[in-house]
């Protein structure tokens, strides 16, 4: 034996490595883990987006947190944004204005941290859309489907907490929003809104609790969540498009080493990069542009980042209507901003087993995708669905809609409220008539195929 075999033999690493592998057993299942195959399409990257973004996220949200002040207390501005010069702003804003000005990188730490978190919510919708619309979630994955509404109600909650810390005009009218409807629940509604100010409104510790839920709490639940999403989807495989190759018993793909594991180097190497370029070359959220929160002042017009857009559109299309049951009245915000939402996410939840029962009566095991054309009454109320999401999201600018169009608030909200009700109805039945047509089409097609070789036969 050669001198150079002897002492790497007799390495200490490679005594430690033996030491765990004996007891732990690791390089068996290493090894079996980096041969897991990945299917080789584009669409199933979308999920990686998404975490790769939360990886962004995590490192910037640090990196601000060294430097952001969660108190409400006034102090006055000596900073160099000449026209807040001499003016009394809470502590938060005047961290988050040197933060922007005086911090080096503050400022693009920022905005790719902003950029990051809507670059992240809206792959987890896309990633969600697909595995909707090929049946991706029907058995055994209908737990997986649960998690990933779970981690999307997580990331809207990220979102909205973090959008209010930096107490300026627009975050603060966010958080008198989100405000009213939490006074709106009946009974809880005013007490946890009174330990979530730390008194009455505007209160003095919002931001220190919002601090801790965007930078502790809501963090270790993504992490969680993606976590256990993930040891789901090992544990139970991959789903595959349908193919010669492609089965029920297989996964026909790329092996984790070295293949998926360059691919996905090389898409985390180009999130970031596209995240550094969307965060220095396109401004967002210029909060020295707003001014700092006043309680009595409205941000006009104030829009919320777009995946809370659909929440502000529900409360600006209900009309003002209020009820009084035994003696309690129902707020005009209950409906739209708490029970409607919930009825929403509580139906997109159940969504695998509202499938199984109701839509395809399946309940067997499923590891290859679907088309959209191969359940049209599901294509339909998913396109419908979509539809009258992306209505009421639209009804969360209409005071932009009545500005650019130099048409009344009132005629811009009617508009959208028949529109709300009738046009998802009519885009769904023309996506499940179309869908339909494709399917019979091709079942016709097919039975064509199957009948010449019997019809030359007999000639």
């Amino acid at each position: 034996m050669s001198t150079t075999d002897e002492s790497r033999r007799q390495s200490p690493l490679d005594d430690v490595a033996r030491w765990l592998d004996d007891r732990l057993r690791l390089a068996e299942g290493t090894q079996r883990y980096w041969r897991k195959a990945f299917p080789a399409h584009w669409s199933f990257l979308i999920g990686e987006v998404a975490l790769f973004s939360l990886v962004v996220l995590l490192f910037t949200g640090t990196f601000l947190a060294f430097f952001y002040v969660p108190d409400t207390r006034l102090v006055v501005y000596d900073g160099p944004y000449v026209p807040l010069q001499g003016q009394e702003i809470s502590a938060a804003f005047d961290s988050t204005l040197r933060l922007s000005f005086e911090v080096r990188g503050g400022l693009v730490m920022r905005q790719i941290h902003h950029w990051a978190a809507l670059v992240f919510v809206a792959a987890i919708t896309v990633h969600m859309l697909r595995v909707f619309f090929t049946g991706a979630f029907r058995r055994p994955r209908e737990l997986n489907w649960v998690v990933g509404v779970i981690l999307l109600l997580l990331a809207f909650g990220a979102g909205f907490t973090g959008y209010s810390l930096p107490d300026d005009l627009l975050s603060g009218t966010g958080l008198r929003i989100g405000y009213s409807v939490l006074l709106g629940i009946p009974f809880v509604g005013p007490l946890i809104g009174f330990i979530a100010l730390g008194g009455e409104y505007p209160g003095t510790d919002v931001l220190g609790r919002l601090h801790i839920l965007h930078v502790m709490l809501l963090p270790a639940g993504l992490i969680g969540l993606v976590g256990a999403h993930l040891a789901i989807l090992v544990r139970q495989k991959h789903t595959q498009k349908p193919s010669k190759k492609a089965t029920n018993t297989n996964v026909v793909g790329e092996p984790l080493f070295p293949n998926q594991t360059l691919t996905s180097l090389a898409l985390f190497a180009f999130t970031i990069a596209v995240l550094a370029m969307l965060g220095g070359l396109f401004e967002i959220n210029p909060v020295w542009l707003y001014g700092p929160y006043e309680p009595f002042q409205v941000f006009a017009p104030a829009q919320p980042d777009w995946y809370m857009g659909w929440l502000e559109g529900l409360l600006r299309l209900w009309p003002n209507w209020e009820f009084t049951i035994l003696g309690l009245t129902i707020p005009s915000t209950l409906l739209p901003g708490v029970i409607l939402p919930g009825l929403i996410f509580t139906v997109v939840g159940a969504w695998p087993w509202i499938d199984a029962r109701w839509i395809t009566k399946d309940h067997e095991e499923h590891h290859l995708l679907q088309r959209p054309r191969d359940v049209p009454v599901r294509t339909g109320i998913g396109v419908g669905g979509f539809v009258f999401l992306l209505s009421i999201f639209i009804a969360g600018g209409n005071d932009v809609l009545a500005s650019n169009t130099a048409t009344g608030l009132q005629t811009i909200s009617a508009i959208l409220r028949v529109g709300t009700i009738v046009v998802p109805l009519l885009i769904g039945w023309i996506a499940y008539r179309i869908a339909k047509g494709l399917k019979e089409n091709e079942a016709a097609a097919a039975r064509a195929t199957r009948s010449e070789p019997a019809s030359g036969a007999q000639q």
